[in-house]
């Protein structure tokens, strides 16, 4: 039942109890009125989000991107997906917003205002491909929990922030340390302060990285709330719960980082291969880290129709995690022959990269296009469902539309 039926057949005793508070001259509300304090909020305004985004959850909100709305070379923040595990923090105050680094393998703990980051240490910008971990797990069989993603929780925006590297260099850490985990602002969805929603992090290898930023900007102007301001950990090519919004606290640590969703079976796959539905221990499963391979096509839509003898053009993009694309193929008989399409190079490092062809199609009838991408190990995406996994993580099967040509 919606909430704003659930509201109007609900006793006003009820509704009070909904509200943890007296409603004050409740007898007099008028019939079939819906409280204020009850109406459902619209995330497409809250979050200045294209109204053909689609919305998972509401508790934490999370939404994702249709096919052909990422089309785009560069992904506007209205496609780009939302991934929340908390609450997003309000009342943000930018001039007194502090960064702290912190753990076993600092030197010295230190503290920056956002001002002092952005004057002490060198700017730098990228396009930066980041992909929900779970991106495509509505597709496993047996069903995996968690946010049912189909191929929009992917985009790839211009970021610009200081290097982590060169702020952990003038901070100093010990030859001990292994990992770095963040700690941020948002609030757990208990309100509890002391629970964290999510507290996640990479290796110092990973952290050492040119690429990996303390960002402020996306595409060129303040990141939007909902995307992490005033400041955001951002690692190109790896499960988007690595790059951490809101965030105020780093550790160097010298273990894994232990932090929430770092233990148990969170953004972890099986360490070898399983049957479907079949129970791993903690211990036999492994930390996903960089991406798979894997591509979309972003035009035409699914369901696209073209009269006979005219070609269709198609274009989308691929991406590798840390690793650059070597080949991406289209097919239409389903897998049986491929061929190659126009590849571009990536603007930089871990950006995804964009791909086109003409294709023609022999005689009028339903047809399926199939895109596969291949990365520069020679890897390429299955072209239906990968090995099954208890989360539903890591699905790159190849992405396909539905053309009729008549």
């Amino acid at each position: 039942m919606k909430r704003r039926n659930f509201v109007k057949k609900t006793s006003l005793g009820s509704l009070a109890g909904i509200l943890g508070l007296d409603i004050v001259y409740g007898a007099k509300i008028p019939e079939n009125y819906t409280l204020l304090g009850l109406q459902d909020p619209d995330p497409f305004q809250m979050f200045h989000k294209d109204k053909e985004m689609v919305v998972l959850n509401s508790k934490p909100w999370n939404m994702e991107a249709v096919a052909h709305l990422l089309d785009d070379r560069i992904t506007p923040s209205k496609y780009m997906f939302i991934r929340n595990n908390g609450l997003v923090p309000e009342n943000i105050d930018v001039k007194e917003w502090t960064i702290t680094f912190d753990g076993e393998s600092i030197k010295e703990k230190k503290t920056f205002t956002l001002e002092e980051l952005k004057s002490k240490f060198a700017h730098h910008t990228y396009q930066l491909t980041i992909e929900c971990g779970g991106n495509g797990r509505s597709e496993f069989d047996p069903p995996a929990k968690g946010n049912q993603w189909t191929i929009g929780a992917i985009g790839c925006a211009t970021w610009t922030g200081v290097r982590l590297k060169d702020v952990l260099k003038d901070v100093g850490i010990k030859d001990d340390a292994v990992y770095i985990g963040y700690h941020a602002a948002d609030q757990h969805l208990s309100r509890d302060p002391n629970k964290e929603p999510i507290s996640r992090g990479v290796p110092i290898s990973k952290a050492m990285m040119d690429e990996t930023l303390l960002a402020f900007k996306m595409n060129g102007e303040d990141i939007p709330l909902v995307h992490g301001y005033p400041l955001r950990l951002v690692c190109g090519g790896w499960p988007a719960s690595t790059s951490g919004k809101w965030v105020n606290r780093i550790s160097v640590r010298n273990i894994v980082h232990d932090g929430e969703k770092m233990t148990g079976t969170s953004y972890k796959v099986p360490c070898n291969p399983i049957a479907p539905g079949e129970e791993v221990k903690d211990e036999d499963m492994c930390i996903i880290e960089s991406m798979p391979v894997k591509s979309l096509i972003t035009y035409p839509k699914s369901g696209a129709m073209i009269p006979k003898g005219k070609k269709l053009n198609i274009r989308g993009h691929a991406w590798a995690g840390e690793l650059e694309i070597s080949k991406v193929s289209y097919s239409i008989d389903f897998g049986a022959t491929w061929s190659e399409c126009l590849l571009e190079k990536p603007a930089n490092r871990l950006a995804w990269q964009h791909f086109k062809a003409s294709i023609g199609f022999p005689k009028s009838g339903y047809y399926e296009v199939w895109a596969r991408a291949t990365d520069s190990n020679g890897v390429s995406q299955p072209m239906l469902l990968p090995g099954w996994n208890p989360k539903g993580y890591l699905n790159n099967a190849c992405h396909r539309i539905a053309i009729k040509v008549s």
